[in-house]
C-alpha cells in the first residue's frame, strides 16, 4: 500500500501540477505568510511553512517574471517614504532573505513590465501611478516615472503583453480607463488619444487581465457586477467590445461590489469575485472564453466572506481566494469545463487583500 501511495503522489507530480508556494501579505500581523501547496491526486494540501516579519502593513505583492523575487508594498505613507520590501526566495520557494525600500506613494495594486526592468504601482487614495527602475539582479533603483491625472480611486497599473501600452482602470465615480504608450526603456508614460477610453457609465472598472493569445482585455467591473471587454487596435488603443453581468435585475446590487479577476494560463475561462460587504452575497463568478475572446457567465460558486484577492496556481490548476473578512485562503481545483471544486482552506489573517503563487 505504501508502494502504491508513492506512486500515485509521484504520478500526480508528472501528470499533474507539482508542488509550489501561496505567499500573501498581511497588514493585520505585518508579516508575509508563505503557504506550501503539495497538490495530491484528490486534491491539495495547504501548510503555513512561515510567517516572515515585515516590519510594516503590507497590502500588495507581486512577482519578477524570472527571478525568484516578490515586491510586498504598503497602502499608504507619507509621500516618499512608503514603506515596501522586496523578498528573495531560495531554491525552495522559502524566504532567504528581504530589503527595504521607500515608495513615493501608497499602491493599491503593483505589477512587474513583461521585461522585468520597471516596477508598475497604482495609488487607490491619490490616484497617482508611479514607475520604479529595476537592476538586473531584481533589485529597485528608484523613481523613473510617474504621472498624476487629477484623479482618485486608480485601481490597476498592468502593462500589455508586447510592453507597448499600459492602461489604468478608476473605479467608482473617476468612473474611467486612461490608457498609454510606454516606453520600454526609459518606463516613461505618454497619454494616447483619446487619454480616457469612457467607459460605460456606472462599470467602475476595477482589475484586469489580457488574454494570452488574442488583443483582447478584460475588466472585473466593481460596481456593474460583471466583466467588461475590450479589443486592442494595432495601436494599443481600447475599444468597448459588451459587458458580461453576473447578476440578474432582480437579484440585490447595494451594498456589493466585484474584486479581483484572473484568467486561465490557456484562455478559455475567467474567475471573478463578488464580496457581499452589506449583504450575505459573496461569490467566484466563472465565464466560459470561446475562440474569439467573447464571454459568457458560466455559474458562480459561493466563497467565504469578502472574497477580494485571486491568483491561479503555476500551471493554472488551482485557483486561490482570500476572504478579507473570513481570515481563510481556499484553494478551488479547476475543472476541464470551468467549474470550481473546493478542495482546501486554511486560516489566516483578516484583511488579506493580495496573494500570489509560484
Amino acid at each position: 500500500m505504501k508502494l502504491l501511495a508513492t506512486l500515485l503522489a509521484f504520478t500526480a507530480v508528472v501528470n499533474g501540477e507539482p508542488p509550489f508556494h501561496v505567499y500573501a501579505p498581511s497588514s493585520e500581523s505585518k508579516q508575509l505568510w508563505v503557504i506550501a501547496a503539495k497538490p495530491s491526486p484528490t486534491g491539495i494540501e495547504l501548510a503555513v511553512e512561515s510567517k516572515v516579519d515585515l516590519g510594516f502593513p503590507a497590502r500588495t505583492i507581486t512577482l519578477h517574471s524570472s527571478k525568484p523575487i516578490l515586491y510586498v508594498g504598503a497602502g499608504g505613507g507619507a509621500v516618499d517614504s512608503v514603506p515596501a520590501a522586496t523578498v528573495s526566495l531560495d531554491a525552495s520557494g522559502g524566504v532567504a532573505s528581504q530589503q527595504s525600500f521607500k515608495l513615493k506613494h501608497g499602491t493599491a495594486y503593483l505589477s512587474t513590465d513583461p521585461s522585468s526592468r520597471f516596477l508598475l504601482s497604482a495609488d487607490y487614495g491619490s490616484g497617482a501611478v508611479d514607475v520604479y527602475g529595476l537592476g538586473d539582479n531584481g533589485a529597485p533603483t528608484g523613481w523613473v516615472a510617474g504621472r498624476d491625472e487629477g484623479r482618485k480611486e486608480a485601481h490597476c497599473i498592468l502593462a500589455s503583453p508586447d510592453n507597448r501600452n499600459i492602461y489604468i482602470p478608476y473605479v467608482k465615480g473617476n468612473n474611467a480607463i486612461l490608457q498609454y504608450r510606454f516606453d520600454a526603456k526609459t518606463g516613461s508614460l505618454e497619454p494616447m488619444e483619446p487619454a480616457n477610453v469612457l467607459p460605460p457609465a456606472g462599470t467602475g472598472p476595477r482589475h484586469m487581465v489580457y488574454h494570452p493569445a488574442l488583443p483582447v482585455v478584460y475588466f472585473s467591473n466593481e460596481q456593474n457586477l460583471g466583466v467588461s471587454v475590450y479589443d486592442r487596435d494595432s495601436e494599443g488603443r481600447l475599444k468597448f467590445r459588451n459587458v458580461c453581468d453576473a447578476v440578474t435585475a432582480h437579484e440585490p446590487k447595494e451594498g456589493i461590489s466585484s474584486s479581483d479577476i484572473v484568467i486561465t494560463p490557456d484562455g478559455r475561462f475567467l474567475f471573478a469575485g463578488i464580496r457581499g460587504h452589506q449583504r450575505d452575497f459573496d461569490w467566484i463568478t466563472r465565464y466560459r472564453i470561446d475562440e474569439n475572446g467573447n464571454i459568457s457567465l458560466i455559474g458562480r460558486t459561493p466563497a467565504d466572506k469578502i472574497p477580494w484577492g485571486f491568483t491561479l496556481s503555476p500551471k493554472g490548476e488551482f485557483l486561490f481566494v482570500t476572504a478579507f473578512n473570513g481570515a481563510s485562503i481556499t484553494a478551488y481545483k479547476v475543472g476541464k469545463d470551468g467549474s470550481l471544486d473546493k478542495v482546501a482552506s486554511i486560516p489566516c489573517d483578516k484583511n488579506i487583500s493580495d496573494i500570489v503563487a509560484r
